[in-house]
């Protein structure tokens, strides 16, 4: 493959920014941050680490059905099914770290239990004026919700370890 030669893709002053896939995106950006921090130490980077936990939030984004949705008291019951094994075991590792980081970010309880190849989240709050945010961010809302994810792949490709 040829690809013809562009003074300006040198330069910096590209016309386009995004480099077509998030996970690509997401990497490319913790790598220039590391490159511009002067203390990293190369030796720990673990880009492995964050391009695994990329691909589990691709999967629950994209390959989750989510089943059923209804308001309970206080917040809302979600009933989801993981339509491959890949995604139902990413699916697994999200949900055994985002309840707590929702609850630590906002206050919200999230309760998980598997039923017959499904999981059911009841999501709650004490705070009244977020019972119709929680109910109105549904599943994937509620996965996205807060700002724990940057600090999370920042620690994953600096090679440490977060959910220990």
């Amino acid at each position: 493959m040829h690809v013809a030669a562009d003074s300006s893709a040198h330069s910096g002053d590209l016309p386009l920014q995004a480099p077509g896939q998030s996970i690509f995106g997401t990497v490319q950006e913790a790598i220039r941050t590391l490159e511009a921090d002067s203390t990293t130490d190369w030796s720990e980077v673990d880009v492995a680490a964050l391009h695994r936990h990329l691909k589990d939030m691709q999967r629950v984004a994209l390959d989750v059905t989510v089943e059923t949705q209804e308001s309970i008291e206080n917040g809302i019951r979600l009933r989801v099914r993981p339509e491959t094994k890949s995604a139902r075991l990413s699916l697994e590792r999200v949900l055994d770290a985002h309840p707590h980081m929702l609850k630590q970010e906002a206050g919200w309880t999230m309760d998980v239990e598997e039923d017959s190849g499904a999981y059911v989240l009841h999501t709650t709050t004490k705070d009244e004026a977020d019972v119709e945010k929680i109910r109105a961010l549904g599943y994937m809302g509620l996965l996205a919700y807060g700002q724990h994810h940057q600090r999370h792949h920042w620690h994953l490709v600096r090679g440490q370890q977060p959910h220990e």
